[in-house]
């Protein structure tokens, strides 16, 4: 099992990224896939989380329309369009593989990938 992150990078505060995590070793499709990250001497955070069809989507408190998560099935991609970023939402972005809780409004990651350095500078 592999989850490729890519897209990080440095923006000034205002800007946009795109994360993706391309997957490979399980069946995509049947997967919940979600985004975590990590701020600097802080836990970990709950970004946003999708169904395999993509037709539920959970997202962290602070995301307030700033952060849209989506997927492309056929490509084994899921995506984090980021948008007026801010310098507290530097962090290393992890996306996840696993099981969406409607409840909970969250996943429960069976898979984990590397990681996306996010920073945004003010």
């Amino acid at each position: 099992v592999q989850l490729q992150a890519s897209g990080g990078g440095l923006v000034q505060a205002g800007g946009s990224l795109r994360l993706s995590c391309t997957a490979s070793g399980f069946t995509f499709s049947t997967y919940g896939m979600g985004w975590f990250r990590r701020a600097p001497g802080k836990e970990r955070e709950f970004v946003a989380a999708i169904n395999r069809d993509g037709r539920s989507i959970y997202d962290g408190d602070f995301m307030k329309g700033r952060f849209t998560i989506s997927r492309d099935n056929a490509k084994n991609t899921v995506y984090l369009q980021m948008k007026n970023l801010k310098p507290e939402d530097t962090a290393v972005y992890y996306c996840a593989a696993g099981t969406t809780s409607q409840a909970q409004h969250t996943i429960y990651p069976n898979y984990w990938g590397q990681g996306t350095q996010v920073t945004v500078s003010s």
